[in-house]
């Protein structure tokens, strides 16, 4: 997935994470830090929302039942795999990958998983500790190598 696909697609939710919420549309584009004419036009799908007003949605709304379905699991996690793809990132605590992921690969005390939904992969330490995450499977299974042989 790339910002583009991620924009379009929660342009798609917006409407129904705000009722999901329970705001109206003046409070949801209080929230958001744009004007309401801005969050009609996203809702009705004519514009697309800027990737800060992505981001924002995801990061305010991160236990949307919308956006937790739509994404497998927390939506921030797809949107900062997005941002910060071929960037590493270590020590993050998840939860483990109990509902939305499945195990790949379990190699030299960490496991690569893919998130069933959005398919994008992470690899994850004993103690479910997020070290790296991206769209690509094979810089996954990669980086797993690596990772193992550093330790």
């Amino acid at each position: 997935m790339k910002k583009e696909e991620a924009t379009a697609f929660l342009a798609k939710k917006m409407k129904l994470v705000r009722i999901e919420s329970g705001y109206t549309q003046e409070k949801m584009s209080e929230i958001l830090g744009i004007s309401k004419k801005t969050l009609v036009q996203i809702e009705k799908e004519r514009v697309q929302p800027s990737w800060t007003i992505v981001v924002a949605v995801c990061a305010l709304f991160r236990e949307s039942e919308i956006l937790r379905s739509s994404f497998g699991g927390d939506a921030l996690e797809t949107v900062t795999t997005i941002a910060r793809d071929h960037v590493e990132y270590r020590k993050e605590r998840t939860l483990g990958g109990k509902v939305w992921w499945k195990e790949v690969e379990r190699m030299g005390g960490f496991r690569l998983q893919q998130n069933i939904i959005s398919q994008h992969y992470r690899i994850l330490d004993e103690d479910d500790h997020r070290w790296y995450s991206t769209f690509d499977g094979n810089e996954a299974v990669e980086k797993l190598t690596n990772l193992c042989q550093e330790r």
